[in-house]
């Protein structure tokens, strides 16, 4: 899944999105350790977009945590 199209998404589709690709990830894993994996790149991919996922959640939680600490200007 490309950035720019999770980026796009709402918190509660990127959680959904996130447990659908580890529970991907989870038979991915299940198949590599029984031979039967046919496309070994699929478990970079999966783990990758993990990783995005995840690093755009705390990009999310930092900005909304940086909006509450400033001090508002002009008062």
């Amino acid at each position: 899944m490309k950035p720019s199209e999770l980026h796009q998404m709402s918190d509660e589709q990127l959680e959904l999105t996130l447990k659908e690709t580890v529970k991907n990830l989870f038979h991915l894993r299940f198949q590599s350790a029984t031979d039967r994996l046919e496309t070994p790149s699929e478990l970079r991919k999966a783990r990758r977009d993990v990783a995005r996922i995840k690093t755009i959640q705390r990009q999310r939680e930092l900005s909304r945590t940086t909006e509450k600490t400033q001090p508002v200007k002009g008062a």
